[in-house]
């Protein structure tokens, strides 16, 4: 089984070589991997090493809270970061907690031994879905400790199948588990592994961080004015749109609505400006009187966590496509979370659901049937707002329960 892996792994470089002057992605990660050779071969770090890896930009978010806790806590430490996608790399190249920001160089056994030789880490974290097994067995035989972080596992899984044995042999590697729920524990337990801790999701703390540290803007508070009755959607894709806006110019008059759509680009915004038909203003062009407008459209990013706390309900997109958006930044401000009906794979979105603080929509009638009754019933509202923010609390921990066991 190592030499069909081997094989696959030596035919997906082959790959990305060929794709490069085809495909931006393909290019970016066939030139970050040979960079990072180039650095390894001159790098020298002083001092004790963690290092902890995210396939992409959301594992990062994920990894995030424990990077901050050890550089607060222990800043005698060196974080080297590693990613294996560009969207993650690209993105944070430039984090300034990370000593050393590195693409994965790609799982072959002379790989993974010259990089963990180079950077000599003390102790590893891997982010939630990421098993390399070059570079597991490599940290195993080496006796480094190595910690999965926010992981989730499923029965679909190879680890869990009568031809998995190999595939086990990754897990084997790691010294302790913190799964994100009781069923990645069970299904730990059936392969013989009881070296987990049931801590859930970093990513709560994260945006309970993100919401204490949130900041103000003038505009949006502008825009809201007195109104009681505020939708902010957050990463909304075209069939979501539509929805939220016939809403406010059609059933209920009285309710403002702050969207921030997932592409900003020039087309999409006048597309969306093409179907209003009330007055409006973009963030980037505001109005003299903001506080006329019917709906605000977030037309820039990195505003979206913090907007949240201007709105009584959020709904979250991407449900009516490939899959929902985050809807932990909106619940960790106490309000209803709505989204679309293509959120089974989001284990916080069944979590809202079950907590009565989220709701799925399956359509449009459905949308406006529900947040009819809450303007109409103020003690429904709070009570399923306050549901969603105990959810978020109540998940808050896994950082330092992690950083309580392995800094000791």
């Amino acid at each position: 089984m190592t030499l069909v892996y081997n094989i696959g792994i030596a035919l997906y470089s082959c790959l990305i070589s060929l794709l490069t002057p085809f495909n931006n992605k393909a290019k970016l990660l066939n030139e970050g991997r040979k960079r990072t050779a180039q650095q390894l071969s001159k790098l020298s770090i002083d001092g004790k090493v963690v290092w902890i890896h995210a396939a992409s930009l959301g594992e990062f978010e994920q990894g995030r809270p424990i990077i901050e806790a050890i550089k607060a806590k222990h800043p005698g430490y060196r974080v080297v970061l590693t990613f294996f996608s560009p969207s993650g790399y690209e993105v944070r190249k430039n984090y300034e907690l990370a000593d050393h920001v590195l693409y994965l160089p790609s799982d072959t056994k002379r790989n993974a031994m010259r990089f963990i030789n180079a950077i000599n880490p003390e102790k590893v974290f891997f982010i939630k879905y990421e098993f390399w097994y070059h570079y597991l067995k490599t940290l195993k035989d080496k006796k480094i400790p190595v910690y999965g972080v926010s992981m989730i596992f499923r029965k679909e899984q190879s680890f869990f199948k009568w031809y998995g044995s190999w595939f086990r042999k990754m897990l084997s590697a790691f010294n302790k588990f913190y799964v994100q729920d009781e069923v990645s524990g069970s299904l730990l337990k059936t392969i013989g592994l009881d070296n987990y801790s049931v801590a859930g999701d970093t990513r709560f703390d994260r945006v309970r961080d993100i919401a204490n540290e949130s900041k103000d803007f003038d505009l949006v508070r502008q825009f809201v004015g007195d109104s009681k009755r505020v939708i902010v959607a957050g990463s909304t894709w075209a069939p979501d749109e539509d929805i939220l806006i016939d809403y406010i110019q059609n059933v209920n008059k009285d309710v403002k609505l702050i969207m921030a759509p997932h592409e900003i680009h020039k087309e999409h915004i006048e597309q969306i400006e093409s179907k209003l038909n009330v007055q409006y203003l973009k963030y980037t062009s505001p109005l003299d009187n903001p506080e006329d407008a019917k709906v605000l459209i977030v037309d820039t990013i990195g505003m979206l966590s913090a907007i949240y706390k201007y709105g009584q309900v959020a709904y979250i997109g991407g449900g009516f496509g490939k899959g929902i958006h985050n809807t932990l930044e909106a619940a960790t401000y106490a309000m209803p979370v709505f989204f679309g009906p293509n959120f089974k794979k989001f284990k916080e979105a069944r979590d809202l659901i079950e907590f009565e603080g989220g709701y799925s929509l399956k359509d449009k009638e459905a949308f406006i049937s529900q947040l009819e009754i809450f303007w109409q019933d103020e003690v429904l509202l709070k009570k399923v707002s306050k549901n969603a923010g105990d959810y978020v609390q109540k998940m808050c921990g896994a950082t330092e329960q992690i950083m309580t066991e392995i800094f000791v």
